[in-house]
């Protein structure tokens, strides 16, 4: 099995892993309505702005990245968010690695969100073989913890995990 270095990311980091985002994220094209999708998805603005209230990591094969997830904590609760994987690595176990790193790190609360596109089957999928489980309200848990644009949020979805407090 490959063994995979997962990392915090840097400010070094920043161009890999919005060339991982962006290129990762040019899938949305086949589901997202075309006023709701970007390109890019993520600009160093964004990723600058992002960087001041979560912990990146990166997921690295022989120092090259191939994904990114960010680690944000908002009141009683810690959001899993902006997760991509390069194309070529989907379906490997990269990202269920990266995953269950994050999920190692969080201290001090009880649940874990995630949101995602409600069309965003890949996602979806990888969400439910990590345990993960649809809210049953995904509109207020999206209104109460994520700050998103409102054609984005009709268009998400929030998944969830409890889990012990340490």
């Amino acid at each position: 099995m490959t063994e995979f270095l997962i990392r915090p990311l840097t400010a070094k980091d920043r161009d890999p892993a919005l060339t991982v985002i962006n290129t990762a994220a040019r899938w949305y094209r086949e589901f997202l309505p075309i006023a709701a999708y970007h390109d890019p998805e993520m600009t160093p603005a964004d990723w600058d702005a992002e960087t001041l209230r979560m912990t990146w990591f990166g997921v690295f094969l022989r120092r090259h990245l191939l994904g990114v997830m960010g680690l944000e904590y908002v009141r009683d609760v810690a959001l899993l968010r902006h997760a991509y994987i390069l194309p070529k690595y989907q379906r490997r176990g990269v990202g269920l690695d990266l995953l269950d790193h994050l999920e190692a790190q969080v201290q001090g609360v009880s649940r874990i969100l995630v949101g995602t596109y409600a069309e965003n089957y890949k996602a979806r999928h990888a969400l439910e073989k990590a345990g993960y489980r649809l809210a049953a309200d995904s509109e207020a848990l999206l209104r109460a913890y994520y700050g998103i644009p409102e054609d984005r949020l009709r268009l998400s979805v929030t998944y969830e995990k409890l889990r012990h407090a340490t």
